[in-house]
């Protein structure tokens, strides 16, 4: 009977430090799995969720996360769309618990960066706001987009771009930019 008590104690106590093992393995990997998130992948669990964004030069700006880009963000705004460069946020309200499946973005995603978001929206002639990382406001059209520029034909946000509307064209660093949206609803 002693022997049988022994044998079960030295168990009792051999499986508490298995346990107790695999719980600190746990929680270490987990530790080291959030670790190695990106704040994209972060912000990928909270696509279709609305999220308000601080954003240097451009403050508070709100809407439903529509995507997430390689250093990019989409807002949906009430029908107005908000193109967000990711290295102007500094801060992220709504993001919720979830996180999105880190997946490699290979090459065709990966080049799917903010240039070519401006450059979509070149392509598409809308008018728009571009907020610079200093608070800056410049209204237009996006005319071109180079390797780390962009040019912008400024005119009035109620205004097509039309050479008589134009008032200048500007050439803007596409590092300075923190947010372009586009026109209102029903405007331009």
């Amino acid at each position: 009977m002693r022997w049988q008590q022994l044998f079960a104690d030295l168990e009792a106590r051999f499986d508490a430090e298995q346990e107790a093992a695999e719980r600190a393995e746990t929680s270490s990997r987990a530790r080291h799995e959030l670790g190695s998130l990106r704040f994209v992948d972060r912000l990928g669990g909270a696509v279709g969720s609305p999220v308000v964004l601080l954003c240097r030069g451009a403050g508070q700006v709100s809407g439903s996360l529509s995507e997430v880009g390689s250093d990019w963000l989409l807002l949906d705004d009430a029908g107005r769309e908000l193109l967000v460069a990711t290295a102007a946020v500094r801060a992220v309200t709504g993001l919720g618990r979830r996180t999105a499946v880190v997946e490699d973005t290979g090459t065709v995603a990966g080049r799917l960066d903010l240039r070519r978001a401006l450059r979509g929206l070149a392509r598409d002639r809308a008018t728009v706001q571009v907020v610079l990382d200093e608070g800056t406001a410049l209204h237009g059209t996006i005319d071109r987009v180079g390797a780390d520029y962009l040019e912008l034909a400024e005119h009035p946000a109620d205004l097509h771009r039309r050479a008589g509307a134009v008032q200048g064209v500007r050439t803007v660093l596409v590092d300075a930019v923190a947010v372009v949206r586009t026109a209102q609803p029903g405007l331009g």
